[in-house]
Formats: structure tokens, C-alpha cells, sequence
């Protein structure tokens, strides 16, 4: 018996170091999913740092935080008196980003609802291709969305000189934040287990308390992450709010005043701003703080999502 057990010990040790070791092709697996996970942490960085090459000489030069950051004025190309302020387009960007997250987020999640306990199988696959069909349309079509249909309906509607302005631009951003916000929350909505749905409709509950009272509490982390992700959609959407807000370099004081945004600026100037100019750096001054902006959202939308996780 001694000799049988000595003789086995052996086999079974080199049976479970074969067993740990992984095989060469799920090793390749995991390595490829590793460097795709660090290689976007490197290209963030990258970014960052152009970003930060490219702006540096103006921030360490001509640039005056009391003006960046407390002037209404951006006026590069004056002969008198050049000004770099970008508040009115901060204010700007705010305000057509918050407005269009007011019109999709509410309406996105009602059709996510719709979709996901609502409508039958054949609807649903329906309505899905539609959404899919409306977050392919590129922004520049958005944009003449905005020029052709949406300017002569505000202007007629609410008697105003010009229909291209922050409800315009809004409304526009809303459209195209929609897909990826009803997307987004009918997956975390069908990501809810099949047994509380099954739990709830046994004990008697209807199909709007089951969505009110039971989904709604199980898949917020999702909804709130749909949500967010639709903020960060109208943050950097460029062309169609370029063509939509009537491009006015002006605090806006109601919903029907022209402006214009970060990103419209950088859009418009960059091509006309000589590289390595004053003007040029400045514009990406003005990416770096839309890139912290950008940052803020997800990181605030980490730390809520975390938060209520726990």
C-alpha cells in the first residue's frame, strides 16, 4: 500500500499542475482583453496631453483667469482690443445641454419602459430597428433637420424673429440623445431577473406597478447610467448645434435666444486659426476645459452609480 501511494502522489501533483496552468489560447484571450482595456486608459492620456501641449503656451502666456473664466468677450480676431472669454459660451453649452436632457431623458426612459414591459415581441423588434435607424443618421442631416423643419415651426409656433437659437439647438440634441438613452435603458430594464417580474405579477400586482414599483427600484443604477451617458451625447455633439443655435457669441437670457457652444466654437475656428497662433492655443484651452467637463459627468456618474450600488 506504501509503495502504491508513493507511486500515485506524483501523478496526482503533476495532474493539478496541469489543471492550474491555463491553455496558450485562453491566455491569448485574456491578454488581447487586458491590452484593450489599458490601451483606452493610454489613449485618454494621450489626448490629454496633446490637449495639454498644444494649449500650454497660451496658459503659461496670455491667458488671465479673471478674463478666461469671467469675461462674456471672445473676440480673437479684434484689431483693437483681442479678448479671450469664454463664459458666454459656457453658459451657452450649459443651457442647450441641461434643456436637451430635460426633453430626452424623461422621454427616453418612458420608451424604454414601453418598450421593455409594454409592447408585444413583434413591436418591440420594431421599435428597436427604428431607434437603431435613428442613431445612424449623421449630425450634419440633424442640422438641416434643425435649418428646414425646426426654425420655421418656432417661429411660427412662438412668434419669434428667428427659430435657430437654444430651443432649437435642444430640441435637435434631444433627438439624437435618444437612441442611445432608450438603448441603454431597455437593456438595463431586461438585465432586471425574470423572477421579480414573476414574484410581483403573483402576489397580484399590475403591469404598471411591476414597471413603477419593482423595475424601476431594481434597474436604477442603469437608468441613471443611460441618463448620464445621454448628458455626455449633447455635451459633445458639435455639427448639428453649430447649425442649430445661430452661432451668437452671447449670454443667452431666454429660451429663444441665439448662442453658441464649446464646441461649436472649436468646430468653427480651429480651420481658420493659424497653427501654433495665440488663437489656436487658445482653442484648445477651450478643449481642455470641455474635456473637464466631459470628465466631471463620468466621474459624477461613477460615483452615483457606485454609491447607490452599495
Amino acid at each position: 500500500m506504501q509503495i502504491k501511494v508513493s507511486e500515485a502522489a506524483p501523478v496526482t501533483m503533476e495532474w493539478r499542475q496541469k489543471k492550474r496552468s491555463k491553455p496558450s489560447s485562453e491566455r491569448a484571450i485574456e491578454f488581447v482583453i487586458k491590452a484593450g482595456g489599458y490601451s483606452s486608459i493610454v489613449l485618454i492620456a494621450a489626448i490629454l496631453f496633446f490637449i495639454l501641449k498644444e494649449s500650454y503656451p497660451f496658459l503659461i502666456g496670455r491667458f488671465e483667469f479673471t478674463e478666461f473664466f469671467g469675461s462674456a468677450s471672445w473676440n480673437p480676431a479684434s484689431v483693437s482690443k483681442i479678448s479671450y472669454g469664454i463664459v458666454a459660451l459656457i453658459v451657452g453649452t450649459v443651457c442647450v445641454s441641461v434643456l436637451s436632457m430635460l426633453i430626452a431623458v424623461p422621454l427616453g426612459l418612458a420608451c424604454a419602459f414601453y418598450i421593455s414591459e409594454f409592447c408585444s415581441p413583434r413591436m418591440r423588434e420594431i421599435y428597436k430597428i427604428l431607434i437603431e435607424f435613428l442613431a445612424a443618421i449623421p449630425s450634419v442631416v440633424w442640422g438641416f433637420v434643425a435649418i428646414m423643419m425646426i426654425n420655421p415651426l418656432i417661429i411660427n409656433v412662438f412668434r419669434v424673429p428667428i427659430g435657430l437659437n437654444v430651443l432649437n439647438a435642444s430640441i435637435i440634441l434631444a433627438l439624437m440623445s435618444l437612441p442611445l438613452i432608450v438603448s441603454v435603458g431597455e437593456d438595463a430594464l431586461r438585465a432586471v431577473p425574470e423572477t421579480y417580474r414573476e414574484a410581483a405579477e403573483a402576489m397580484g400586482a399590475t403591469k404598471w406597478e411591476v414597471a413603477t414599483r419593482v423595475l424601476l427600484p431594481a434597474a436604477k443604477n442603469g437608468l441613471m447610467a443611460a441618463a448620464l451617458l445621454g448628458v455626455g451625447r449633447a455635451l459633445g455633439e458639435t455639427m448639428a448645434v453649430l447649425m442649430a443655435t445661430g452661432h451668437s457669441i452671447q449670454i443667452p437670457k431666454s429660451l429663444f435666444d441665439p448662442a453658441r457652444t464649446l464646441t461649436a466654437t472649436i468646430a468653427a475656428e480651429l480651420g481658420e486659426s493659424p497653427k501654433g497662433g495665440e488663437h489656436y492655443q487658445a482653442l484648445f484651452a477651450i478643449g481642455l476645459v470641455l474635456f473637464t467637463l466631459s470628465f466631471a459627468v463620468n466621474i459624477t456618474a461613477d460615483y452615483l452609480i457606485r454609491g447607490r450600488r452599495k
